[in-house]
C-alpha cells in the first residue's frame, strides 16, 4: 500500500474530519480513505453516465405561439387551492 501525505488542511476541516470519524467510530485515516474512495467512484460513475439523444429532434421545434399556448394551458396548475391545505 502506498503512503500519501496530505498537507494544508485547515483547522476547521481537521476538526470536522475528527468529529465525523468519532461519530462513525472509525479512525480519521479510515474516514479519509473512505471519502476518497467514494469520491473517486462517484466521479467515475458520472463519466460513464450514458447520454441519450432520442428526444433531440423535439428540442427547439415549438413556435412561439405553440410555447405560449402550452404555458397558458399549464397556468391552472400554478394555482394553489387553499381548501386542500386545511
Amino acid at each position: 500500500m502506498a503512503n500519501i501525505s496530505l498537507r494544508g488542511i485547515d483547522e476547521e476541516t481537521s476538526s470536522r474530519l475528527k468529529e465525523e470519524a468519532k461519530r462513525r467510530r472509525v479512525s480519521v485515516n479510515a474516514l479519509i480513505l473512505n471519502l476518497i474512495k467514494h469520491g473517486v467512484e462517484a466521479g467515475s460513475r458520472m463519466r460513464r453516465r450514458r447520454v441519450y439523444h432520442d428526444l433531440d429532434a423535439l428540442a427547439g421545434t415549438w413556435t412561439a405561439k405553440e410555447a405560449s399556448e402550452f404555458l397558458k394551458a399549464l397556468a391552472d396548475f400554478e394555482q394553489v387551492d387553499p381548501e386542500l391545505w386545511r
